[in-house]
C-alpha cells in the first residue's frame, strides 16, 4: 500500500491559556475539513477578542498532510505561525486549525520567548482537545439487478462495508464506505459478479 489510510486530527474545538511576562496567549483548536473553514473561524475569534494585539494561526490539511498555511499577524516573522505549525508537525496532526490570540502585557519577550510561548499555548490547546485517529474511506455507489442482491450483500458483509444508503427495485443501488486500503480487493470482488457497476463517488 502506497498510502496510509489513517490520519490524526483533533477530537474537538478546545482552548487553553498561557501567560508569559504579563502577555496572555489563548490558543484555540478547530477540526477543519477544507481551506474554506479557516476564514469564518478567524472572523469569529476576532469578533470575540477585538482588543487582542495578534491573532496568529497555522493550519494543516489533507490526509497526506501536504497542505499548510501560517500567519504571524504582525508578530516578528517566524515567531508565531511557524511554531504553531511545528507543533502540528511534531504531533503528526492534520485537518486542524490552531489560532493563538495574544494580549500584549507590556514587556517584550524576544524571539525565543515568543516561539516558546506560541508553542506552549498550542500544545496546551491540543492536549485539551484530544487527538483521534480517522480512517479514510472511499464512497462507492453499487448498481445491480435485484437478482444479484444476495451476492452483493454477501460481499458487503464479508468485507465489513458500512452502508450509507440503499434503494431496492428492479435495479438496486447501494452506497457504501470502503476503507481506502481495501478498495482494490473489494471493488475487484464486486466487479467479478455479473452486471454489477461500482462507481467511485468521493473520499471521506
Amino acid at each position: 500500500m502506497l498510502f496510509d489510510d489513517t490520519f490524526l486530527t483533533v477530537k474537538q474545538h478546545a482552548e487553553a491559556t498561557c501567560t508569559d511576562k504579563g502577555s496572555k496567549f489563548i490558543a484555540f483548536t478547530f477540526p477543519i475539513a477544507t481551506d474554506a473553514d479557516v476564514k469564518p473561524l478567524l472572523l469569529q475569534l476576532k469578533a470575540l477578542h477585538p482588543k487582542a494585539n495578534h491573532h496568529c494561526w497555522a493550519m494543516r490539511l489533507s490526509p497526506d498532510r501536504s497542505v499548510f498555511k501560517v500567519n504571524d499577524d504582525g508578530e516578528p516573522s517566524g515567531t508565531a505561525g511557524r511554531p504553531i505549525l511545528n507543533v502540528l508537525l511534531s504531533k503528526n496532526i492534520t485537518n486542524t486549525l490552531v489560532v493563538v490570540v495574544r494580549y500584549f502585557g507590556g514587556r517584550l519577550l524576544g524571539v525565543p520567548g515568543l516561539i516558546s510561548a506560541y508553542k506552549a499555548a498550542t500544545e496546551a490547546a491540543i492536549t485539551a482537545a484530544g487527538v483521534t485517529e480517522q480512517v479514510i474511506n472511499d464512497i462507492y455507489a453499487i448498481e445491480f439487478d435485484y437478482l444479484m442482491m444476495n451476492d452483493v450483500m454477501r460481499i458487503i458483509k464479508e468485507e465489513g462495508l458500512h452502508i450509507l444508503s440503499q434503494t431496492a427495485d428492479n435495479i438496486c443501488s447501494i452506497t457504501v464506505e470502503v476503507r481506502k486500503s481495501k478498495v482494490n480487493k473489494t471493488i475487484d470482488r464486486l466487479n467479478g459478479l455479473n452486471n454489477i457497476h461500482a462507481k467511485f463517488l468521493y473520499s471521506s
